[in-house]
């Protein structure tokens, strides 16, 4: 995953994009790579081991989703640099001021994610699985159970700290890759998500952190990149 300040012609003008699955163009608010849709199937292969998953936002698109809190995206902020593939000085200054994203809003996306994950975990109504296979061994989705347990752990440190650790500490770690290969029964699950559901209420409920995330930062950051990066 990354963000790009896109050329001139793509945010003052109406220049278009090849859509990147099949024909046609589009206005370029992302850029979408799944290696697996090269084969056979297409759009409805999975990614597996060894598949290459690449999207790239606009700043602009991305900035909109951080600043609503979306946990997705708000991960770019706190890779370790030995993992950062490109970061320019618009990049640089971005993470320096990751703390301007935090924001009691986001404990609210978060709280959400969490529970759509856990809804999709045992294909409550109104839910969708798309693997149905893990469901008949296990008795639940893993990938869903492990997500929403994910962002339970997630969520309460963004909360607490404003920061995300990444990769993972143990022990959440290896329980979260334990629940993701169906080694932890669906009671166990249910209530671990139960638990991590009441821990990110009552850090969000006890935040130190703004209502909102710092916009006018966010805003001068855009139009101070985009320039700067369009003058060289």
């Amino acid at each position: 995953m990354g963000l790009c300040l896109e050329p001139p012609q793509f945010v003052t003008g109406v220049a278009r994009v090849p859509s990147g699955t099949g024909s046609g163009t589009v206005l370029f608010e992302q850029y979408e790579r799944h290696t697996v849709w090269d084969q056979p199937g297409g759009l409805a292969n999975r990614s597996a081991a060894g598949d290459l998953d690449v999207i790239i936002y606009s700043a602009r698109k991305w900035a909109r989703l951080a600043l609503s809190g979306n946990p997705t995206v708000l991960l770019v902020l706190f890779v370790p640099d030995p993992d950062v593939v490109f970061r320019d000085e618009a990049g640089v200054e971005l993470v320096e001021n990751a703390h301007r994203f935090a924001s009691r809003q986001a404990a609210r996306r978060f709280l959400g994610y969490l529970q759509a994950q856990r809804s999709a975990m045992t294909g409550e109504v109104g839910a969708h699985t798309n693997r149905p296979e893990l469901v008949a061994v296990h008795g639940y989705d893993t990938k869903f159970a492990m997500h929403a347990l994910r962002l339970g752990v997630q969520g309460v440190e963004f909360v607490s700290t404003g920061r995300i650790t990444l990769p993972i500490p143990e022990p959440h770690r290896s329980y979260l890759r334990a629940v993701r290969n169906g080694d932890v029964p669906l009671a166990e699950v249910t209530a671990a998500l139960a638990d991590a559901e009441a821990l990110l209420q009552s850090a969000r409920d006890g935040s130190h952190l703004p209502e909102q995330p710092d916009h006018d930062w966010v805003n001068g950051w855009l139009h101070r990149s985009y320039l700067s990066h369009w003058t060289r």
